[in-house]
């Protein structure tokens, strides 16, 4: 499982120019079974993704899609996170 965090840069007044491409790329995420959880860093930070059953190559790829990304309005950090334990509800995210 993966924690991706997108942070704004410098670039964050020029988000509204590219929100529509990046909602898709989040949508897209979510229909392909990758994203479980995205959300916003408050306050006004970024935004933040969890995402799973993708390999970190495949996710790099993935996030450097995102229109955010490629147009420098975000850096993007990914950590890989291996679950040990969770409650009952998300216990099928545990390895």
């Amino acid at each position: 499982m993966f924690i991706v965090f997108l942070r704004f840069t410098d670039r964050k007044s020029q988000a509204g120019q590219c929100m529509d491409g990046h909602k898709a790329w989040i949508k897209r995420g979510f229909a392909e079974g990758v994203f479980l959880l995205a959300g916003s860093l408050e306050p006004g930070l970024g935004g933040g993704i969890l995402a799973h059953q993708t390999t970190h190559a495949a996710l790099q790829q993935r996030v450097s899609e995102d229109p955010f990304v490629a147009e420098g309005i975000v850096t993007a950090e990914i950590h890989e996170l291996d679950p040990g334990m969770a409650d009952e509800r998300l216990q099928f995210l545990v390895s």
